[in-house]
């Protein structure tokens, strides 16, 4: 099928050689799906940043972040026999996994949304720290609730993938809260918006031996402490989506239910947009679910890259029918797309809305 996507004619919006390393000895590999909020009447993008070290040949280096979140180089000879080098992302040294690349998060500012550029006014960039973050920080997703901006981010370290939070109110200033939802987890989401006094947040555990990677609902009563927890969304044997799935950004509130815009991938790694509805007034209830998907990686940028075949999406702005959706192709390039809520909805078998 045709998906549903008016991609911006300007993609990419931005590419590794748009962006200056964190370090003089880095070398950005790739940018990555966004976060995305308004904030003082623009639109900002917080860029996952990958960065490595350019290797030399017979030894093999990769970066971590230490405690007091500065970075430190590990150099291993590729003859090590404690070294298992045959992943190009992973590296597995003493018994020990260790990320090929250490990531950062980016601030961008734009007046039009297409043209962005890093801010003067703000804090510019997010590095991971502390003990559970030694290996970067990564995916955040951005959620407004009243003043505040809830930022959820994948929390990476030898002790395997969670969920930190840290909260703002200004872009200059962050209120660390550590780790929310331990190992393994990733993709949360916070609902904007509190349902009968309570936060809502989408996640997804993982399990490599039981269950699979699907889409769970957790509630709570201040945004730290999470749970009655319910799986929501499952990964569908021969469709599109039959490997994994993830939430996206917070679910956009509508007459008709909480729309959700989530990827999927199947057995080869394709990773491709999809959408479900949820009831207004409990999340928990699942109404509907696209089965074909939204957005499908078909132009160059999103088929060839650091990873190819990928459109991601954790960041996107609402303009009455228009969704602008800020997404991250081949896991390389960041790039924007516009989507008519109410053709997403129709897809489902509701709308139009009033």
């Amino acid at each position: 099928m045709k998906d549903l996507a008016k991609r911006f004619p300007q993609n990419p919006l931005l590419m590794p050689k748009d962006l200056v390393a964190s370090r003089h000895e880095l070398q950005i590999i790739s940018l990555l799906n966004p976060g995305v909020f308004r904030f003082q009447g623009k639109i900002w993008l917080l860029v996952r940043v990958a960065e490595s070290i350019a290797q030399k040949e017979g030894v093999i280096f990769f970066p971590v972040m230490n405690e007091m979140g500065q970075m430190e180089i590990i150099e291993v000879p590729l003859n090590d026999p404690d070294l298992v080098a045959t992943d190009a992302r992973i590296v597995n040294y003493k018994g020990l996994d260790y990320l090929t690349t250490v990531s950062h998060l980016r601030l961008l500012v734009s007046t039009d949304g297409i043209h962005f550029s890093e801010p003067e006014t703000c804090e510019a960039a997010l590095f991971g720290c502390g003990e559970l973050e030694r290996y970067g920080i990564e995916d955040c997703r951005v959620s407004q609730i009243g003043e505040d901006y809830y930022l959820t981010y994948t929390a990476v370290s030898e002790n395997g993938v969670g969920v930190g939070l840290r909260v703002t109110r200004d872009w200059r200033q962050f209120e660390f809260k550590g780790m929310i939802l331990p190992p393994h987890n990733k993709d949360v989401a916070i609902f904007e918006t509190q349902i009968a006094s309570k936060f809502y947040a989408l996640h997804r555990p993982s399990s490599k031996e039981i269950g699979g990677n699907y889409i769970w609902l957790s509630e709570s009563p201040d945004g730290l402490h999470w749970g009655n927890h319910k799986c929501l969304i499952k990964s569908r044997p021969g469709f599109w989506d039959s490997e994994r799935v993830g939430a996206g950004a917070a679910p956009i509130r509508t007459p008709y239910g909480w729309l959700e815009i989530y990827h999927g991938a199947n057995a080869a790694q394709q990773y491709c947009l999809g959408a479900f509805l949820m009831q207004l007034e409990d999340p928990a209830i699942v109404i509907a679910r696209t089965n074909d998907p939204i957005m499908v990686p078909t132009e160059k940028y999103e088929l060839s890259g650091f990873f190819g075949y990928v459109v991601f999406t954790n960041g996107h702005v609402v303009d009455g029918d228009q969704l602008t959706v800020y997404y991250g192709a081949a896991d390389e390039f960041v790039c924007g797309a516009y989507f008519s809520i109410n053709k997403i909805l129709r897809a489902m078998g509701f709308g139009p809305l009033l």
